[in-house]
């Protein structure tokens, strides 16, 4: 088969798969959603949900409090920092307004200005909140109630391994509540116990929520933006499926589901703060958008009874941070699912384990790039090399079928049962050359995958000016380097009989320089390390076929 005809499959290939992972970014995923119950609808019976119109733990988002709470606090902000984060807690609500990523700066060339995931920024609200709701119109703990705090600034000090920052508040009724947000060095995952006490002489029926309100921003698409591409937005996961949610869908049809497990999150690339309630209850979910500012929200079902002079506790998470995958599997069933490696997640996942095994012993993630897709090489070595000798045999047989083409240059039909009766004779596959490029094209789009949503590859160096694989090579001199290993690669396969597929076959290590050009550096090293292999691999075979 011409060899033409296999780099233009793969460029279309290519093509197709861009086209399919855009679409899916803009029209992916959408999940089937509940409407949410009207005052005409039956009322629940009082030991499978609160006593509260369906939206209660997710009030509509014009009724939130808003901006003005956080455009103007009413009382100082409480300032939390660890080694890894730095948090505002506003003690209305007790809810997380601002949270800066101490070890994640925004560029690479200006390390003092970090990720600020939350900011106190009105333009840009996105607060994670959580509290006590209750039934019978008894007092409880929401958005609004203030809490106070023995200080407004804690810190994890060098020594300690765990911070603890208690808020308390104590109601009416004698129903009081206190939260203790617990901070681990290195962690991004943040624990909340919520005691809460009944001291009146009647029981008080209650349920813990949490609710993460953000206003939407995503990306504008760019082709020099890796970021622009990656979904930003609500996500769920019910503990068996996990879903991107459509923020215009979600203002006409908001999502509504009961479920055992799972959580709800906000991701954006690289990103994301999620809420994770108990496992040992089941938890309603609930997500809304009014079009500009989107509500994911879980309150916890049935209701816990408290007894009179008693207290209950509830244990919740949140994560607020970097999608690090061993984190993320650490602190909640399925969170790692919102690292998305798309179509090909059964090999990304795979591949990305190998990658961070290789660089855990070798640290540059730019020589585990090399390594690893020499490993790859090894594994499919018997494959590519039977493949390399149909393609040298080719390459053998091109005198004579240069000689056919001559003599039968009228007659095509004749020509076409000349060669295979050719390939017949010389026991020889024309279509097996096409296997190596065909092998290499899953492994193309995950190492893709791998590279763009991988944090742990996010502003990684590899040498010289290569400062960081996850962006492309501002010099483009690695997709250079490719173009021209392209170029000779093509020098040791057998050239097309057609002069037309010969001029074409030459421009197209320029065509791929170009399309490589933006794609990530990390990404044009594996293509390139791939090639370079490839070619003294055919070397070889050449050699060895050549002299038989």
């Amino acid at each position: 088969m011409d060899n033409v005809r296999v780099f233009l499959w793969v460029g279309l290939g290519l093509l197709l798969w861009i086209a399919a992972q855009t679409w899916e970014a803009d029209y992916g995923t959408r999940v089937p959603v509940q409407p949410v119950a009207t005052d005409d609808a039956p009322a629940a019976p009082d030991d499978t949900l609160p006593e509260l119109p369906v939206g209660i733990a997710m009030e509509e988002p014009g009724d939130l409090p808003g901006d003005e709470v956080l455009a103007a606090p009413p009382v100082e902000l409480i300032s939390v920092v660890t080694d890894v984060l730095d948090l505002r807690i506003d003690p209305v609500g007790g809810k997380i307004v601002a949270a800066t990523l101490l070890n994640y700066p925004v560029r690479k060339d200006d390390p003092d200005n970090l990720v600020q995931l939350m900011r106190t920024d009105p333009a840009y609200l996105y607060t994670l909140e959580s509290g006590v709701r209750a039934a019978d119109e008894r007092p409880e703990a929401g958005p609004k109630t203030p809490f106070t705090s023995v200080s407004t600034e804690f810190k994890l000090t060098p020594g300690n391994d765990v911070l603890e920052v208690p808020l308390s508040w104590a109601g009416d009724d004698g129903i009081g509540v206190q939260k203790i947000f617990r901070f681990e060095r290195g962690s991004y995952a943040i624990g909340l116990e919520q005691r809460v006490t009944n001291a009146s002489a009647t029981p008080y029926r209650a349920a813990p929520y949490q609710q993460i309100r953000r206003r939407h921003r995503p990306p504008e698409r760019s082709m020099f933006d890796v970021d622009s591409y990656s979904f930003n937005g609500p996500v769920v996961y019910d503990g068996d499926k996990y879903d991107k949610l459509d923020v215009g869908d979600l203002r006409d049809e908001p999502l509504v589901q009961t479920v055992a497990g799972g959580w709800i999150a906000s991701i954006e690339h690289h990103f994301l703060t999620a809420a994770i309630p108990s496992p040992e209850f089941e938890a309603r979910y609930q997500v809304s958008s009014d079009g500009d500012t989107y509500i994911a929200s879980s309150i916890a079902t049935p209701l816990t009874t408290i007894e009179p002079n008693s207290t209950q506790s509830f244990n919740l998470q949140f994560f607020v941070g970097p999608k690090l995958q061993e984190q993320l599997e650490a602190t909640a069933d399925g969170l790692a699912l919102t690292v998305d490696y798309g179509m090909l997640t059964i090999l990304a996942q795979p591949l990305f384990w190998i990658l961070k095994q290789v660089q855990s012993v070798v640290v540059n993630w730019g020589l585990t790039i090399i390594l690893v897709t020499l490993l790859i090489k090894l594994v499919f070595y018997k494959l590519t090399e039977t493949a390399g000798r149909s393609m040298a045999q080719m390459r053998k047989l091109q005198p004579r079928l240069k000689a056919l083409q001559e003599r039968y240059k009228d007659d095509r039909e004749a020509l076409s049962r000349a060669m295979m009766d050719l390939y017949k004779t010389e026991k020889i596959n024309p279509l097996a050359g096409c296997l190596p490029m065909l092998i290499q094209i899953p492994f193309f789009i995950a190492f893709y995958w791998v590279l763009l949503e991988s944090v742990e590859m996010r502003q990684a160096p590899f040498a010289l000016w290569i400062t960081d694989l996850s962006t492309r090579d501002p010099f483009f001199i690695l997709p250079l380097l490719m173009g021209a290993a392209m170029w000779f690669q093509q020098k040791l396969n057998p050239a097309p009989p057609d002069p037309v597929q010969a001029k074409v076959m030459q421009f197209l290590p320029v065509i791929f320089t170009g399309m490589f050009a933006f794609f990530p550096s990390g990404l044009v090293l594996y293509w390139l390390t791939n090639s370079v292999l490839s070619i003294a691999q055919q070397w070889r075979i050449n050699k060895v076929v050549g002299a038989d």
